[in-house]
This record gives structure tokens, C-alpha cells and sequence, in this order.
């Protein structure tokens, strides 16, 4: 039925006047959410309110700095993560895992294990000591994620600070509308004719806006108990420690710290209007809670090197904001401070290249860290802060030669910050800050042939002269493809004897702090995580690839190791071993990447059973074991018991290579299994993962009987993706297809870029059998 114009045009209405009531309705909800909040997280309240907070929870409200940034850490807590070299503690908080867009895990941070250490080992040492004395200075190359560091506590000291964990509190001065309330408030002591007395109260703290004459905001974000006096606060606090059972000593700023010289002067003024009642006094306080914002400049702040003046003074009585302040404070000339350090107060201070000053510029941090405050004109500001500095190594390097440095020395805490020797990890950089945003497709191994390249530049070449023992001869002769392979995944090189790569194994961490021993450390020159992210970036914009892919990453580092004038990581002399020499990784990387491609379209094809070589090397493991106890085995079809299959257990000996004394290799798995167990206790061994090399080994045996068919299944995958050929029929198009799916469930791989595979596979390993 169709309606008229007048029934339409009504409905029409109705419906924009529900929409309307709808967007009402929802707009208080949201008040009201809101207003429940800010009762329930207790956001403005009396001193009173407030003393009882504290008596409360005295550890959580009488923290420092240092101790608000240990419990940040200690919050999001810490696991351990294993490692070639062994196990790291990784703090949770540089995971950023509260965030829950993929806008925010990107700017997580990737490794720096031992950073992370080392600066929580600081704030403890902070926390032992009572306050910050020390400046945390992290330096490394450019581009080794100093500034991710300091970002992540930031965004770590926002959140905190939004919880009821992490709540902080600051106060302000109020004071009444004379012309509502009478008598003995604020600075008043007349009463107009006909003015009604006001009812008692205990606090002017929750007074609505138009009762109130005037708010005066302090900056600087003293403690509400330096309201009270030294000795009374001393007794106030340790009485309420003990009575909370706290086993750490109250931080020295809370026990003696002093009121900003803005406080004071009201503060003074106040007490001698009340003829020294600090209750009377107190009334005029508004403890607020304040959350840490990056954005607004609370208590995590950023310094760069071009900006000089970090705190200063001005007189702020003269405002015509402050009009409303009572006759006897607008007569007090009152002093604000401003700059870095006040805004900083109680979070985090980030000089950023603060080593591209000039000295003279942060001078007065050696004395300020050291005393804990800062002069200026008019007062000593008492500091509340972590300050946490970073600087690469060439300016490092000249700090060290000025005759001032020893004096600074002493005052700061140098935490070494250098590029990341595992690739692993370095891909994870590329993968979440490139790949993640990435809008064309990301082809598989890309990102890795990227930090493969980048660690590569970065190894140096072990000096034997600086080992001991049989590691000193197996190190010196590792390549740096070796290197690499050993630090990212603890790969070590096959052309060892059995004997030989269980010494390097154990010694492994000696090779690692050989290189950290040194003044040019590894990890201090080559390619930065921002010059290979612009490779991928441009890589990506490659018109021969429809994806971002390997052989584009490739092609942009060919053109990179041109700019030898730009990089002087490009400028080294290659050395034995391969170490400096990039033209030699790019052809690493190809062959690899080829391995790799090979592999995977293998295992796509179901030309052999995947299960089958775990299967094969599991019985082997288990007729050696018989082997060596002189057992024999219970057939699993007859039942019968028999003699270890020495055939057997000789071919796969020989599809493994292995040309010596069976024995001696039989015995050497055996190991393998016994070290496993020892460092996995409780776990039954796969062998899968234990033997991983041996069944990739034994894989590669097997289908180097197999190249054909796979020859010919890369062919026709690039004659049904790319050229579109016709010629192949129903059923090997399915056949093709099957393959194609295989790859992109399996290894995320699209037809394009599982094309670009197989046609390189074609031209550079199957030319010789394909026509």
C-alpha cells in the first residue's frame, strides 16, 4: 500500500525525533559513565579524603620517581626467552601489550634484552639509594632503537598512570566566593550587609565552580604531605610504613622533600592569616589526580638537542587570569616555575642526542643530578624524575676526550645500545613497522633477506689472540654466514666433527663477549634498521614484481652498495672469512633464497610424505640406541625381537654425508639426545626438533633423486600463472593448483609471487632438465 506525501513526511519525522532522543539518550549515559568514573577513581578530594588514601596504601602513595618506574616495569612483569647464547630476561613493558591496535605493536620494541636489564638494574639502584643520581645515558649507532626505549616507558608510564595501580596525585590552591560564603575564609574577614552566613566545612575541595573565586594550579607537582611539616611528615609517614608492614625505606623526597617557592608563599601567607592553623589552611587544598601524557607534557617529556633552557622562573601575579586571587596574595609577587624539569616531574626525561649540545648547555646536570635539585633565581627546584639520555658513538667518542668527561662520568650510567646480531630478531623489525602496513602483498622471505643483510654488515671477525682454549681456533675460522646463522638460530656449521661443533656450542657466549669486549664493538657499524627499511620501502614500489619481493629486496641492495661515499660500513676491506664483504652476501642471500624456495615447493608438491623423515631418522635413533646397549628391537608387525637394522642405520649414514667411523657418529646423535634431555627436563624428545638439520640433510638426499618432476611442476606453474598456456591439461591444472594452495596455506605465498619462485628455480637450478 503506498502511503501519501503526509503519512510519509510524518513518518519521516518521527523517525529523525527517535534518532534524535537516540543520540540524546546515549550522550548521558556517556555523562553518566563518565561522572561514575570520576567518583569511583577518586579524581579531586580534600586533604582529609586524601591522608586517608595514604594511610591506606602509604607504598603506593609515597612513591618517587625511581620507585613509580620499578613498579611500572614490575607491573607489566618479565619472562625468560631463550637464546643461542642462553636465557634473557625480556621486561613485558617493551612489548607494549596493553595496546590492542596493530598501530601500537608495531612501535614495540624488538630485542635489547640487555638493555632493558641494565636500565631496571639502574632504577632498583635508584630505589636503594633513595633518589635518582644518575643520568641513564643509552649510546649505540644510529638507529639502534635508543629512542624506541625511551618511548615505550613512556607509553608504559601513561597507562600505568590511567590505572588504579598507578594513580598520582598533585594538589591546588582554592579559594571561595566571598559573596556565598562569609566569615573567616580565604583572606575575608568583612561581610557585606545582608550576606548570609555559609554552613562550616571542612575543605573548600569540592566546592562548584560558582562558589569559587578562584583556583590557583601549582606546576610543579609537589607531594600533598609536603604540606605538613619535615619532623611531623617524618613521624606521620614511618608510623604508617610500619603500620603497613612496608619492607623498604620511604624514599628520601617524601621524607625531607620541601614545597616549590610558589607553595611556600601562599602557604605563608595562609598560615599567617590563620595565626598559624594549618587545619584553616588545609581547607584551601584540592588534591587532584594527574595522569602521565606525552601529548600534554606530564611527566614524560622529550628534550632534543637544539632546545637549551630545560627550567626557569617567571612572576605570574601580574596575570590578569589571577585577578580574582585575594587582596593579600595579589599584593605577594608570586613565582612559577616553567620548563622540561618541572613538567617532567615524577615520570621520565628524555634528552634526546644530548651529546649534540654544548656542553655548557647541560653543564649544570652534574651538579643538579648530584644534589638532586636545580638553582634558579628565585629557589633550588627539588627534582622528581628519571632522566634518561641517548647519544650515538662518534659523539660518545669525543664526550670521552674533553677533560670534563671523568667529573661526568661519575654521573651517569652508560648503557651500550648496538644493531641487533640476529637476523631473527631483525626481521621482527621489519615485519611489524614495514610488512605490517604494508598495502601490496609481502612475499615470503623478503623481510628476511633484508635482516639478513643487515646483520651481515654488522659481524666482525672473531680474534683468536682474544679466546682461550680449542674455541679460539673453531671461532677464528667461522665465516660470517656461520657467524650469523650461529648467533640468530645456533646453527652450527656442518663441516665440523662432532666433537668440534659441541665445543662451539658451549662456548658460544665466549665468542659473544669477545666482540662486546672490544672499542669497536660488534654491533656498532653497518647497515641501520632506517636504511633497510628504505630498501624494502622502495623495494615495494618495484614494477617487475607484483608483490614485495625477495628478488626486488635484492636488486635495491645491489643498488645500496653502490653509495660507498654515503655509508662507511661500504668503505671496509673485506677479511677472511667473508666478514665486510657485501658483494659476496648478496650472493649468499640469491643461493638461499634459492635453498629455500626449493624446499618449500617440495614439501608443497607431496612428492614425498613430510612424515616420512621424522619416521625414518625416529627408527634410526632408535635401532642406535639398541645399538649401543647391545639390545635388540621388537618388530612392530611380528613382534618378534631382532638385531638392530644395520643396513638401515648405514643409509641414512651415507644420505647424510658422514664418511667416518660409524661409531663415532652413532655415538655423537646419542649425545645430541642426552643434551637435549638435560636442558629439557620433563620432555619427551622429538625428533623433529632435536635432529632438525639431520632430517633437512636426509630430505635433501631423498629428492635429489626427485629433481625432474619438480622441474617440470615449476615449469608449469609458470606456464599457468604467468603465460596462461592452455596447452596443460584439466588434470594437471589441478594438479598445479593443489601445489599453489599448498604454498600459500603452508608459507603465505600468492600465485605471483609462488610464480616468481618457480621461474627462478627454472632458470637457475633446472635448467639443465628443462628443454
Amino acid at each position: 500500500m503506498r502511503r501519501s506525501v503526509g503519512q510519509w513526511y510524518a513518518a519521516e519525522v518521527m523517525t529523525h525525533e527517535e534518532r534524535a532522543q537516540r543520540a540524546q539518550d546515549r550522550i548521558q549515559d556517556i555523562a553518566r559513565s563518565f561522572q561514575e568514573r570520576f567518583k569511583q577513581g577518586r579524581l579531586q578530594l580534600t586533604f582529609g579524603e586524601y591522608l586517608d588514601l595514604f594511610a591506606a596504601d602509604p607504598r603506593r602513595y609515597g612513591r618517587d620517581a625511581a620507585t613509580y618506574m620499578l613498579d611500572l616495569f614490575d607491573h607489566f612483569g618479565s619472562e625468560e626467552i631463550a637464546r643461542p647464547t642462553g636465557t634473557l630476561r625480556r621486561w613485558r613493558l617493551f612489548d607494549l601489550p596493553w595496546e590492542t591496535t596493530p598501530e601500537g605493536g608495531r612501535d614495540a620494541l624488538v630485542g635489547q634484552e640487555e638493555v632493558q636489564g641494565e636500565i631496571y638494574r639502574s632504577l632498583a639502584n635508584f630505589v636503594r639509594e633513595g633518589r635518582p643520581n644518575r643520568l641513564i645515558l643509552t649510546h649505540g649507532p644510529n638507529g639502534s632503537a635508543k629512542s624506541t626505549i625511551a618511548a615505550c616507558i613512556m607509553r608504559g608510564l601513561e597507562h600505568y598512570s590511567s590505572l588504579e595501580e598507578g594513580a598520582l596525585y598533585r594538589f591546588h590552591w582554592v579559594f571561595p566566593n566571598e559573596k556565598r560564603l562569609r566569615g573567616s575564609i580565604g583572606f575575608s574577614e568583612s561581610r557585606s550587609p545582608g550576606e548570609v552566613e555559609a554552613p562550616p566545612t571542612d575543605s573548600f575541595a569540592h566546592l562548584a565552580d560558582e562558589q569559587i573565586d578562584a583556583r590557583l594550579v601549582i606546576e610543579v607537582r609537589d607531594h600533598p604531605l609536603f604540606l605538613i611539616p619535615v619532623p611531623e611528615r617524618r613521624l606521620l609517614i614511618e608510623e604508617a610504613w610500619s603500620a603497613a608492614g612496608v619492607d623498604r625505606s620511604p624514599p628520601r623526597w617524601l621524607l625531607g622533600g620541601e614545597l616549590a617557592f610558589k607553595n611556600q608563599q601562599v602557604l605563608e601567607a595562609l598560615l599567617k592569616k590563620y595565626k598559624g592553623s594549618l587545619t584553616d589552611v588545609l581547607r584551601h587544598v584540592q588534591v587532584e589526580r594527574y595522569f602521565i601524557s606525552r601529548r600534554y607534557r606530564t611527566g614524560a617529556v622529550t628534550l632534543g638537542p637544539q632546545m637549551s633552557v630545560d627550567a626557569g622562573e617567571r612572576q605570574v601575579t601580574a596575570d590578569q587570569s589571577l585577578a580574582s586571587l585575594p587582596t593579600a596574595l595579589q599584593a605577594t609577587p608570586l613565582y612559577e616555575a616553567f620548563g622540561e624539569l618541572v613538567d617532567a616531574s615524577g615520570g621520565l626525561l628524555e634528552f634526546s642526542d644530548l651529546l649534540k649540545r654544548p656542553l655548557d648547555a647541560f653543564k649544570y646536570l652534574q651538579l643538579s643530578v648530584e644534589t638532586g635539585e636545580v638553582s634558579l633565581s628565585k629557589q633550588n627546584l627539588q627534582l622528581n624524575c628519571i632522566m634518561l639520555g641517548s647519544a650515538n658513538e662518534i659523539h660518545l667518542a669525543a664526550f670521552r676526550e674533553h677533560p670534563e668527561f671523568p667529573s661526568f662520568r661519575g654521573r651517569m650510567e652508560l648503557v651500550r645500545t648496538p644493531y641487533l646480531l640476529s637476523y631473527v630478531d631483525e626481521q621482527r623489525i621489519y615485519d611489524n613497522q614495514v610488512a605490517s602496513s604494508m598495502k601490496r602483498h609481502v612475499a615470503p622471505h623478503a623481510t628476511r633477506v633484508a635482516s639478513t643483510f643487515a646483520v651481515l654488515t654488522r659481524l666482525v671477525r672473531p680474534d683468536q689472540k682474544r679466546l682461550s682454549g680449542e674455541i679460539a681456533e673453531l671461532a677464528a675460522g667461522l665465516t660470517a654466514i656461520e657467524k650469523a646463522d650461529l648467533f640468530a638460530i645456533g646453527r652450527v656449521p656442518e663441516r665440523l666433527t662432532l666433537e668440534q661443533r659441541k665445543v662451539l656450542h658451549s662456548g658460544l657466549l665466549e665468542v659473544v663477549e669477545e666482540s662486546r669486549a672490544r672499542t669497536m664493538y660488534e654491533g656498532i657499524e653497518g647497515a641501520s634498521p632506517r636504511e633497510m627499511q628504505t630498501v624494502l620501502l622502495d623495494a615495494a614500489q618495484s614494477t617487475r614484481y607484483r608483490c614485495l619481493s625477495p628478488l626486488a629486496v635484492l636488486d635495491e641492495l645491489d643498488g645500496l652498495c653502490t653509495r660507498t661515499t654515503q655509508f662507511a660500513w661500504l668503505r671496509e676491506d673485506a677479511e677472511t672469512g667473508g666478514y665486510h664483504d657485501h658483494a659476496l652476501f648478496r650472493e649468499l642471500l640469491r643461493e638461499r633464497l634459492l635453498d629455500r624456495w626449493g624446499e618449500e615447493v617440495r614439501d608443497a608438491s607431496g612428492l614425498v610424505d613430510e612424515a616420512q623423515y621424522s619416521g625414518l631418522f625416529e627408527r634410526y635413533i632408535e635401532n642406535v640406541s639398541a645399538w649401543s646397549k647391545n639390545e635388540r628391537l621388537r618388530n612392530r608387525l611380528t613382534g618378534a625381537y631382532e638385531e638392530p637394522d644395520a643396513v638401515m642405520m648405514t643409509e641414512v649414514e651415507s644420505l647424510l654425508g658422514w664418511t667416518g667411523e660409524p661409531d663415532e657418529f652413532r655415538r655423537g646423535m646419542l649425545s645430541k639426545m642426552a643434551a637435549w634431555a638435560i636442558d629439557n627436563p620433563g620432555q619427551r624428545a622429538q625428533v623433529e626438533v632435536v635432529f632438525a638439520d639431520h632430517i633437512r640433510k636426509l630430505r635433501d638426499a631423498v629428492f635429489a633423486s626427485r629433481r625432474k618432476p619438480l622441474a617440470e611442476l615449476c615449469r608449469d606453474i609458470v606456464r599457468m600463472v604467468r603465460d596462461q598456456d592452455g596447452s596443460l591439461t584439466d588434470e594437471r591444472k589441478r594438479e598445479v593448483r593443489t601445489v599453489l594452495d599448498a604454498l600459500t596455506a603452508r608459507f603465505g605465498y600468492c600465485d605471483n609471487c609462488a610464480c616468481d619462485a618457480a621461474a627462478m628455480l627454472v632458470r637457475q637450478r633446472f635448467h639443465d632438465l628443462i628443454e
